[in-house]
């Protein structure tokens, strides 16, 4: 996997809606940007030494620029307020090249794409590539309010405006999404996208899947996480298969964090099990998954976990590293 950084400059920077603000970069050195599919992000290297993922939600075909949607995040862990106050027209940035964990499934028949909040950046780039292929596809946008939706005005000067639905938690009755009648009845070869606050995708998750909907028609991506901490985490140790060196991993200690003060460097981002930019895999041991990354069939295999947050099970872990 390349990977090289690119320097980018913030070209503008547009206030879309209530605590949203959108970035266009375009290459340093005026060259053209890779190419990306529906559903990439970039990660973006922020000052202070943080990095975050961001959904590209501009035209796919696009080769001279990218555009990120940030929302200003109260529970921010540094990532968006930085965006927010710091980051400025002009500012020169450090990104990856684009990744895609969020991909369209080009065989389905229709896609069903919904979308709560600032999720709206990856599904809108999926609605703008299954309407310039043609392919049938219904769009859910839910928000807070109409002050609170982003590339609202973009949507609606669309050519595909009258596949998207509007749903504003503030707005009538008559306009909320009811999960339980739209999900009701999967169809074979109907694919469903869902982006969004983790409240709203484990709503329309759990929903789907009590549905019936199979999980192989199932697409998601998580922005963000809460490591759920328990009173069970123990303290256990981990086994590096190419050199046979065992480190302790304390009760209150990341498996990654222990390794970097053990001078073993994973390459991280989120720290939140949401990104798999850790993703490592495991040899033996059975692995106490806490990340959103890995779908349930993924996490029960138990050959790989993310160290960031996930722990061990069993006594030992030994790890491919």
């Amino acid at each position: 996997m390349n990977s090289a950084k690119i320097s980018v400059r913030v070209a503008r920077k547009s206030q879309e809606a209530l605590d949203i603000c959108s970035y266009e970069l375009v290459a340093t050195d005026g060259a053209a940007l890779p190419g990306f599919s529906a559903g990439s992000h970039v990660d973006v290297h922020l000052p202070g030494g943080l990095t975050r993922q961001y959904s590209l939600c501009n035209d796919a075909s696009e080769t001279h620029r990218y555009l990120i949607g940030v929302l200003r995040d109260p529970a921010s862990r540094g990532g968006s307020q930085a965006m927010h106050d710091t980051v400025q027209e002009g500012d020169v940035l450090q990104i990856s090249a684009p990744k895609n964990h969020f991909p369209l499934a080009h065989a389905a028949s229709r896609s069903l794409l919904l979308a709560g909040g600032i999720g709206i950046t990856p599904i809108l780039c999926m609605a703008e590539r299954l309407a310039a292929s043609a392919a049938p596809f219904e769009m859910h946008y839910c928000s807070r309010s109409q002050e609170r939706t982003a590339f609202l005005e973009r949507i609606r000067a669309s050519g595909f405006a009258s596949q998207v639905h509007f749903h504003f938690d503030d707005g009538a009755s008559v306009q909320k999404l009811s999960l339980p009648d739209l999900l009701a009845e999967p169809q074979p070869g109907v694919h469903l996208y869902v982006c969004g606050p983790k409240g709203f995708m484990d709503a329309v998750l759990q929903t789907a899947r009590a549905s019936g909907w199979p999980e192989a028609q199932l697409h998601y991506e998580f922005f963000s996480a809460e490591v759920v901490k328990s009173d069970d985490d123990a303290s256990f140790d981990v086994k590096l298969a190419s050199s046979g060196r065992v480190v302790r991993i304390a009760a209150d200690q990341t498996v990654a964090k222990a390794l970097a003060l053990a001078g073993v460097e994973i390459p991280m981002s989120c720290e939140q099990g949401v990104c798999g930019t850790c993703l490592t895999r495991v040899l033996e041991g059975e692995p106490d998954h806490k990340d959103m990354y890995l779908t349930p069939e993924e996490q029960a295999a138990n050959d790989q976990f993310t160290p960031c947050c996930s722990r061990s099970k069993s006594a030992l872990l030994v790890l491919d590293l």
